[in-house]
């Protein structure tokens, strides 16, 4: 009777644990790719970003064909993207490009992350890495891509991270004009008249130029100063500033400003699609 038992419950044991292997074991039924990649899709034209991140990221990894779940795979990140998941986007399309490295689409890739790191620029007086991260991206892709059709808009996009180099030298000049602090304020003015004359501060920086060095009693060199400043912006601004700096009892006429129609920059940002 004992030997029954013993037997009894060995052989159960052994069929519990076949069925356990055996359930373990069972292989899935195989996903269709191409079904997955088009859910992804169509949830990425209702805006539903979020699941359409999944779907991609699913087909990637079912895919047998490189070349789909290449496409699979960058589209995953212009979903992430598109929901400001910019780290998830950013370390997506580097590990697209390092696996992928023949795909005819990366050049997608490398517009998308310079966008990324472009829209992550702050203040002038905020941390200096994105800005020099979307410089960096930014000259790679047009180094790269000088004719293609996104060059354009990061074109634009490399001028404005220019002026935003030449505003951060112009806030921390006017922190040292604050505190009496000269040769430093003089020389981050020098840096933009320098390497940033085609922005928009090198007309307040030259006037900051001729403000110190005529407090310090400098004249000579805040003439000369004030005579680039006039010869290339004799109807701004600034320039009638410094005029009235070295001469006090000079006033300027006013005149009446015409009206014109001003444009702003319009924020090109492509919408790319994969079909």
């Amino acid at each position: 009777m004992r030997i029954r038992l013993i037997l009894y419950f060995t052989f159960s044991l052994i069929l519990l644990s076949c069925s356990k292997d055996k359930e373990k074991y069972t292989p899935t039924v195989k996903l269709d790719p191409y079904k997955i990649y088009q859910e992804g899709l169509d949830n990425f034209n209702q805006n539903q970003f979020f699941f359409a991140s999944k779907k991609f990221a699913e087909a990637e990894i079912n895919f047998s064909s490189p070349s789909a779940a290449a496409k699979s795979a960058i589209m995953n990140s212009f979903s992430l993207y598109a929901i400001n998941f910019y780290d998830e986007a950013e370390e997506n399309l580097n590990r697209y490009l390092k696996v992928y490295k023949a795909d005819k689409y990366k050049i997608y890739a490398h517009y998308l992350l310079a966008i990324i790191s472009y829209e992550q620029i702050g203040e002038e007086k905020h941390d200096l890495k994105p800005l020099l991260d979307a410089k960096k991206k930014i000259d790679f892709f047009l180094n790269e891509y000088p004719d293609s059709e996104y060059a354009i808009d990061l074109n634009l996009k490399n001028d404005l991270v220019i002026n935003q180099f030449a505003a951060r030298e112009l806030y921390i000049a006017k922190y040292y004009i604050k505190v009496q602090k000269w040769v430093p304020a003089i020389n981050r003015l020098k840096i933009i008249v320098k390497d940033y004359g085609r922005t928009v501060f090198v007309e307040e920086a030259l006037h900051r130029l001729v403000e110190i060095h005529y407090h310090l009693g400098l004249v000579e060199e805040a003439n000369s100063f004030a005579a680039i400043l006039g010869y290339n912006y004799n109807s701004g601004e600034w320039f009638k500033q410094s005029y009235k700096i070295l001469n006090k009892n000079y006033n300027f006429k006013k005149k009446e400003k015409s009206k014109k129609d001003k444009s702003l920059f319009n924020k090109i940002i492509e919408k790319i699609k994969i079909n």
